[in-house]
């Protein structure tokens, strides 16, 4: 019977400065028990100071390097066919001054942002009307309307991001992490196709 090797590409690996990328860290591997050992340790690539924080590894690559080592096998590949490794170096603890300053513009912004909507679709008159037809009663701060409204807008943002601090509220994703997995997707391809040297050939025009 035919050995078969079956490998399925890693989306996107984390690696340190200068370390060295085997088989296993950078893709998922079924194969034959002879082999599985030696496919695992096999180096693929090796990260140098001239290499910046991104990284492209092809299925092509490890294709050849399993042929040219085991010669004839078969070479089965599942799912993508690259491998984007993200080179990180070891993160900074976080600077208290500079939280603060970012807490305290987007708390302020947000606030800025639904003031001025609450502004532009004049809704202190439509609380006031509402107000006026629940209780017959004209009030020009209609607090018992207010306090209720503001609290929900409160718990509503909430529902909305699925998140009280760093706790999930259920298991689907919000709207903005759901935008965050398109953005990346889409920077991933972008880098795919842009830092993959095997991706682009030009062809010298001999005319």
């Amino acid at each position: 019977m035919e050995k078969t090797i079956y490998i399925r590409m890693r989306n996107r690996v984390q690696a340190q400065p200068e370390e060295k990328l085997l088989l296993k860290d950078v893709a998922q591997i079924i194969a034959p028990e002879a082999v599985l050992s030696h496919l695992k340790s096999m180096m693929v690539y090796q990260l140098t100071e001239g290499d910046r924080n991104i990284v492209i590894i092809d299925v092509m690559r490890i294709i050849n390097m399993i042929t040219t080592r085991f010669g004839e096998i078969e070479v089965q590949t599942i799912g993508p066919a690259q491998t984007i490794i993200e080179v990180t170096n070891k993160k900074k603890g976080v600077s208290i001054p500079f939280f603060l300053l970012i807490w305290f513009l987007l708390f302020f912004g947000s606030a800025m942002a639904i003031m001025n909507f609450h502004d532009d679709v004049s809704m202190r008159s439509v609380q006031e009307k509402i107000y006026t037809i629940i209780t017959g009663k004209v009030e020009a701060k209609p607090f018992l309307f207010q306090i209720p409204y503001s609290l929900g807008l409160g718990l509503g943002m909430i529902l909305f991001f699925n998140h009280v601090f760093k706790k999930r509220l259920n298991e689907e994703p919000s709207p903005l992490e759901v935008e965050m997995f398109n953005y990346q997707m889409d920077l991933d391809n972008y880098v795919i196709i842009h830092e993959n040297k095997e991706s682009m050939k030009q062809l010298n025009d001999d005319d």
